[in-house]
């Protein structure tokens, strides 16, 4: 790189190079500019999440005002759940391969045996599983592959939508951002707050290829909603380099991964829209109506008319405040004025409105269930049973054809981590194979949870009978076996039929044919 190039990356990234500069918010750094209403839902979705209400106030029978917790039903976070579990799980198996059945041809076993080590290493599954759902909630993901100097092995770094802030995005992605993360540290009583900024660039080099840059910033404050004035990368990681360079990159190694479909609340951000984002007054409606049902049941809802004479607090003879008979903590009693001849105490309470809160959550759901594109059922309130994975299928579910496409995300999502992590580990010499294209790599997401194996039997039984398909294409259908173990079951089948007596054999394909006689 010569002196032009190397001044010109110095002030594209120097924007912000000078040691004791402040950022309130990511914004305020000159790389990023995000619309700040992206920045608000985010943080929206996460407190939602997290289930972080404001309180509710009340006047209490003295006319004071209180304070007390809004009960909700939390379901960005089930809604998300249920989804997150339907589309990965455990038992998705992971296959980098060129298509050759012999091993001796398969030119990227190496590959396929250094992923299985690393996802291993990392329980890449179990991690994932667990990040789905914040990612469905909250409306995004970022995971990175990084070398670990002290093991020498690649493992993963991840990000969720609050903690990751695209620098420009295409049709194609985003091919450039930032990563945010934050470590807490007490001293002396006092609690500091350091934000590592992690920048992921391309810069071309003199001879016009990519360079792929990593450039690290730490800042610190002592305040948890500002990111802080910017420090020297030392006083918290000693190793760190502050710019990193990787040539031969063939995409970003940051990964991210938003859920299916288009960000409508703002169209033109890269950024993903979580499940609920188009549905929050729908979830404001649900969580209002089960606030009130249970401060309806928390107060018996009991009302109580009082003469205001009661409620009076005059000094007696002597100049003494009387003591309030009444607990201040209720809304129970509602002080009137009344006649001499009245009754000075009238209760007026109704009974609790159970059935009619119910039915006014349930009738919410079946919207939030419309809004989700989720089946009819998949919530209830009055704890009635969901459907099983054999309706699902049989019904042509709509849960089934949501999940479908959440799943095509989460595929290209894991193929190109598989990739970056490959291309990173080369860098680091710590694998010399060669790295596949996305088409050389498979994800099998394991659908048997939603699959009949009867209605398949009865299915590929027809096609096998009119000789639309061979019998080793159904069994490794049906039976979710490789090619080899088919061909195998094959033999086995026709060894056992020449070893049939020709006699018992048409006996047997006349049984199979018309069924057995009683």
């Amino acid at each position: 790189m010569n002196i032009v190039d190397r001044i010109k990356n110095f002030f594209k990234r120097g924007g912000y190079v000078l040691a004791g500069e402040k950022l309130k918010t990511i914004n305020d750094h000159p790389k990023v500019n995000i619309d700040p209403n992206e920045l608000r839902r985010i943080d929206r979705n996460l407190k939602q999440y997290e289930g972080n209400y404001p309180h509710v106030e009340y006047v209490n029978t003295e006319g004071h005002v209180k304070q007390r917790d809004y009960m909700t039903l939390n379901l960005r976070k089930l809604s998300a759940d249920v989804l997150a579990g339907l589309v990965f799980n455990e038992q998705c198996e992971i296959q980098v391969s060129n298509g050759s059945e012999e091993k001796e041809d398969n030119t990227l076993k190496e590959a396929h045996e250094f992923i299985q080590h690393v996802f291993e290493h990392n329980k890449f599954k179990k991690n994932l599983s667990d990040y789905l759902e914040p990612m469905l909630a909250i409306g995004g993901l970022t995971a990175r592959p990084y070398f670990n100097d002290d093991n020498k092995e690649i493992e993963f770094s991840w990000a969720l939508a609050d903690a990751f802030f695209p620098l420009r995005s295409n049709s194609n992605g985003i091919p450039e951002g930032v990563m945010k993360d934050t470590t807490v540290k007490v001293d002396k009583d006092k609690t500091y707050y350091y934000t590592l900024l992690e920048f992921h660039e391309w810069e071309k080099d003199e001879f016009g290829d990519d360079t792929y840059v990593i450039t690290n910033e730490l800042y610190k404050s002592d305040n948890s909603s500002e990111i802080g004035k910017r420090i020297p990368l030392s006083d918290l990681y000693e190793d760190l380099e502050e710019t990193t360079y990787i040539k031969n990159l063939t995409r970003p190694q940051f990964n991210y991964l938003k859920p299916a479909g288009f960000n409508n609340v703002n169209p033109h951000s890269p950024l993903g829209l979580g499940i609920t984002d188009n549905a929050s007054s729908t979830l404001k409606k649900i969580n209002d109506t089960h606030d009130q049902f249970w401060w309806e049941i928390e107060m018996g809802q009991r009302t109580v008319l009082v003469s205001d004479k009661l409620l009076r607090t005059v000094p007696d003879e002597r100049g003494n405040k009387p003591k309030q008979v009444f607990d201040p903590n209720t809304n129970v009693f509602k002080a009137v004025r009344m006649e001499m001849d009245q009754e000075f105490v009238k209760d007026v309470t109704h009974d609790i409105r159970t059935d009619q809160y119910i039915a006014a959550i349930n009738h919410s759901l079946r919207t939030l269930e419309m809004e989700l594109k989720l089946s009819v059922g998949t919530f209830s309130f009055d704890g009635r049973s969901m459907k099983t994975a054999t309706e699902i299928v049989s019904e042509n579910d709509m849960t089934y054809r949501t999940r479908n496409k959440h799943v095509y995300e989460v595929e290209q999502f894991i193929k190109g981590l598989i990739v970056s992590t490959l291309e990173l580990a080369k860098f680091h010499n710590v694998y010399q194979g060669e790295v596949p294209s996305f088409e050389h790599i498979g994800v099998d997401f394991d659908d048997g949870v939603f699959q009949d194996r009867n209605a398949l039997l009865t299915f590929y039984g027809k096609a096998k009978a009119f000789n639309f398909i061979p019998t080793e294409e159904a069994i490794q259908r049906i039976f979710k076996v490789p090619k080899k173990t088919a061909q195998e079951w094959m033999e086995l089948i026709v060894q056992e039929q020449v070893d049939i007596d020709p006699q018992e054999l048409g006996q047997w394909r006349q049984d199979r044919t018309f069924g057995i006689e009683e």
